[in-house]
């Protein structure tokens, strides 16, 4: 990891020359996953009002078969990584790296994050964990296959990742083996299998490591919408494109779930669930780059999700390694004592957004100050 310290000139750039949409997307997810570390959703499960607990449902995620909106932030972000590839590799390039040296700080990104996703699974362990669960440890693999075929064309990339997907699919649906035979069941399909030759244990999470490789879609086709913003095409076009293709696999994972053919299931990542949420990715894009980068609106309220966009690394591990819950022991003592006439619901609800507060600020100051921590 490297920290850099950007001058005035510098930071100039990268809200001025950079796509802002970008920063603003791929910030905006992080601060929903900051949102979850404060377990603020949890909370909200407990409050007695109806519209409230369906907002808490949909930032949870879907317990097997069917998609909630918290089953896109994965996606979203394995997804905006691999649109910021080619603006990030243009950049190196105009500052005078070359081919070989990207490369090879390709391959130590990929290294690097892999290695943070398992340090992640450590924690309480007594033994390192190798899992592909979390989203450092997929986005290593993910990222770096991304960058490789990169310079290939839109056709073989697509023709690639389609290529994964029904591979992925065939192999759920004819592993051969006895009790890990059902594709769709949980722990009864080639992802628990594959989990329990990984982890050395009888069960495992439900979670499968086998993720990272259908999810390779996710960053690639990030990929290819980055190099569609970058290139020529008017704005109108653009959209449009992007528009067409988020229907398209919205069309296309929706209807292999209803017509029975691939189930939606985030857990295994189905063929059809990386369809649907790369399809609602895509939009998401699309709609952040018409409001932000075309019709340049929302300007004051951007920035409040770019500064964390900006730094989404360090605030991810920060409180990924326990960081939420050390703030939280800081504020818990005040709330309760102010605020403990307002219910029990009430004051873990107030802890959490406090806690929310301070990790937004912690990204704010440290973009204030020109602190920008990369890998």
């Amino acid at each position: 990891m490297a920290l850099l310290v950007k001058n005035e000139q510098d930071q100039g750039s990268a809200l001025g020359e950079r796509m802002t949409s970008i920063d603003f997307f791929r910030g905006l997810t992080m601060f929903l996953l900051i949102g979850e570390s404060t377990e603020l959703y949890g909370h909200l499960r407990s409050v007695n009002n109806g519209f409230i607990q369906f907002l808490a449902t949909q930032l949870d995620h879907h317990e097997w078969h069917g998609l909630h909106f918290w089953d896109l932030i994965q996606p979203f972000f394995m997804f905006i990584v691999g649109v910021a590839i080619p603006f990030a590799v243009a950049n190196r390039k105009k500052k005078g790296d070359s081919d070989q040296t990207i490369l090879k700080h390709a391959f130590k990104r990929s290294l690097v994050l892999l290695l943070l996703g398992w340090l992640l699974y450590c924690r309480g362990s007594e033994h390192i964990v190798f899992k592909l669960q979390n989203v450092l440890a997929q986005l290593s693999v993910t990222y770096l296959v991304a960058f490789l075929i990169m310079r290939k064309s839109f056709t073989f990339q697509l023709i690639f990742t389609l290529a994964i997907l029904l591979l992925t699919d065939l192999a759920y649906r004819f592993f051969p083996l006895e009790g890990f035979n059902h594709p769709w069941e949980a722990f009864q399909n080639l992802g628990a299998w594959v989990n329990i030759q990984i982890e050395g244990t009888e069960k495992t999470s439900i979670w499968a490591s086998l993720n990272a490789i259908p999810t390779i879609a996710h960053t690639v086709w990030g990929v290819l919408f980055g190099k569609l913003l970058m290139s020529d095409k008017t704005s109108a076009q653009k959209i449009k494109l992007m528009i067409l293709a988020g229907v398209s696999c919205l069309a296309i994972g929706f209807s292999l779930d209803l017509l029975g053919i691939t189930p939606i299931i985030k857990k295994i990542a189905t063929s059809s669930f990386v369809f649907a949420s790369g399809g609602w990715a895509i939009l998401a894009l699309c709609f952040s780059y018409w409001l932000i980068d075309v019709r340049k609106s929302f300007a004051s309220g951007s920035k409040m999700f770019i500064v964390v966009g900006m730094n989404c690394i360090f605030i991810y591990l920060f409180f990924s390694f326990g960081g939420s819950n050390t703030v939280s022991e800081v504020f818990k003592p005040i709330i309760n004592t102010f605020f403990s006439w307002t219910g029990e619901t009430m004051t873990q609800i107030l802890i959490s957004l406090s806690v929310w507060a301070t990790l937004w600020y912690a990204c704010y100051w440290m973009f204030k100050k020109k602190i920008f921590i990369k890998i």
